[in-house]
């Protein structure tokens, strides 16, 4: 979770990307909500008799299951009208950043990343190394975790966005340790992953492959509610079709570019949305959609 360039994975992706021109960095890092690893339940359908279409039940209230509807008899009216659910959550009518950004909703924030290491060190390794299939179901569990299933249960990690960073991080290498300090497959820096924990309330153990993968999806989630929230009016897709020709025009290229360079580089404070690292976030983007790693 730094900005280390000078590592195993710049062979990797250079010599599979070479037309992104893109370089490999390292990574930083997510409320007092605990990530739940179940999905969200889906509302079930009641059939209706009347013409007029029913208000969707909002997402928030899907997560906590939606309140329960009344049913009509044919031969007694009824006797109270049921409650009104709440309004549905507004949709924006422009899926471009604030240009003032609105205050912080988080206040505690993750430790920055750490300063580049030399370009003449080398990567070290400790323990075993996880097989390639360990490290596909570790990722692509991560990615169907709910880390915000109070205050913002829509919020996921993209599946090929955690395995594209992992391998622009550490070509999925699980027991790597980067001269900046970056650890295993996500390169989750120690302090970061300490403060992920308190954050969360969670106990995860940076060393361990799973928990590895758990703490890089932790962090790429609060990134996306943190510059959410600032820049998007709380909107958390992290859709490829909303990015334009333009790196700052979409939240997934946002938080791409804070996993490497830290949230204060990106989203500052009165000013508009910055990516101050466009190599690293088109190499990450190229790999989503042409990894190697995709297909193990």
């Amino acid at each position: 979770m730094g900005r280390n360039v000078g590592r195993f994975t710049v062979a990797l992706v250079a010599g599979l990307l070479m037309v992104t021109g893109g370089a490999c960095a390292r990574v930083d890092t997510p409320a007092a909500e605990l990530p739940a690893p179940v999905a969200l339940p889906e509302e079930e359908t009641q059939p209706s008799s009347e013409p007029a279409e029913p208000s969707p039940t909002p997402e928030a209230v899907e997560s906590m299951g939606a309140a329960p509807k009344v049913s009509r008899s044919p031969s007694a009216s009824p006797k109270a009208s049921a409650s009104p659910e709440p309004p549905p959550k507004p949709k924006r009518t422009s899926t471009a950043p604030r240009a003032v950004p609105k205050p912080p909703t988080e206040t505690k924030v993750p430790p920055a990343p750490p300063k580049p290491a030399p370009s003449s060190c080398k990567p070290s390794y400790k323990g075993d190394q996880a097989s390639r299939a360990q490290a596909r179901a570790a990722l692509t569990d991560a990615a169907g975790r709910v880390y915000w299933p109070t205050s913002a249960p829509d919020i996921r990690v993209p599946v090929n966005l955690i395995k594209a960073t992992g391998w622009q991080e550490s070509g999925w290498q699980s027991n790597i340790v980067a001269c900046d300090g970056g650890i295993g497959l996500m390169q989750v820096m120690p302090d970061t992953a300490t403060w992920m924990n308190q954050r969360f309330g969670q106990n995860y153990d940076v060393w361990d492959y799973r928990d590895n993968a758990y703490l890089g999806g932790t962090y790429l989630a609060w990134l996306t509610k943190y510059i959410g929230d600032m820049y998007f009016d709380a909107d958390y897709r992290l859709d490829t079709e909303l990015c334009t020709s333009e790196l700052n025009s979409c939240l997934l290229n946002a938080v791409i570019a804070a996993y490497n360079y830290g949230h204060g580089a990106v989203a500052r404070e009165g000013q508009p949305l910055a990516i101050p690292n466009p190599s690293y976030v088109r190499n990450v983007r190229a790999l989503m959609t042409e990894c190697v790693c995709l297909g193990y």
